[in-house]
């Protein structure tokens, strides 16, 4: 049987899939992939940074798990190294990844639980966070908050926005299919009233501004801290 090991390009568009939780967006389009490299047997060396030294340890084990998990998919792949550098926590996170150990063993007397519902509540934020880009243009373009509270999925047009949507709706096994409500309670994905419209379109707005805000700050703390870019870095401005 013919093997062969994977290529940077391939690891790289694993990585693509891994987002920073509180962002939602791709750790390469962030910078935070420092490093790739694929030996002739198939050992995948991926070294990860992060804003600051001090960012929250929990959203680095997240992102460095799924890094793991994503390279270690790639076809040719036989070993997967992921590495998290100059960051407080990462003597921890990386053995603790290493050992495919989870959160509370890697930080043992620490931690009090896994990461699963701090996951699902980055998701529902991504949820309104994305909900609001998909809705922006369609009240520009002078739809009322009635017209939205009647829209599905499926009757808004095609747009990189409105896919991103469907996908987080889909991880959190909300109606994302054509004929789901265009606006839905990201908690229970339930259908979101005219009554309550309002607020909701307020809390996405909020949402998604503090998420921009958010990447702006470490976008530009990345930059100051290591004045390189990261493979993939995407300009803040693209």
């Amino acid at each position: 049987m013919t093997t062969f090991a994977a290529q940077v390009s391939d690891v790289l568009a694993a990585l693509e899939a891994v987002r920073d939780p509180e962002l939602d967006e791709p750790v390469t389009e962030l910078g935070f992939v420092s490093s790739c490299t694929v030996s002739a047997d198939g050992v995948a060396d991926v070294r990860l940074r992060l804003p600051t030294y001090f960012c929250a340890p929990n959203f680095a084990f997240l992102m460095v798990a799924d890094a793991y998990d994503a390279v270690s998919s790639v076809e040719g792949v036989r070993r997967t190294e992921v590495v998290l550098e100059d960051h407080f926590a990462s003597d921890a996170i990386n053995s603790g990844i290493a050992a495919r150990s989870g959160f509370v063993e890697s930080f043992e007397g620490l931690a009090a639980a896994e990461l699963d519902e701090l996951r699902r509540d980055f998701l529902r934020k991504a949820v309104l966070a994305g909900t609001e880009r998909v809705c922006r243009p369609l009240l520009a373009a002078g739809r009322t908050t009635d017209d939205l509270a009647e829209l599905t999925l499926g009757e808004v047009a095609p747009s990189t926005d409105l896919e991103r949507l469907r996908a987080r709706r889909a991880e959190l096994r909300l109606p994302s299919g054509d004929d789901s409500p265009l606006l839905v309670d990201a908690a229970t994905g339930e259908a979101v009233g005219v009554q309550a419209l309002p607020l909701h379109l307020r809390r996405a707005r909020l949402t998604s501004v503090n998420m921009e805000a958010n990447g702006s700050m470490c976008r530009g703390m990345l930059r100051e801290r290591y004045g390189t870019r990261g493979l993939g870095e995407v300009e803040e401005d693209q």
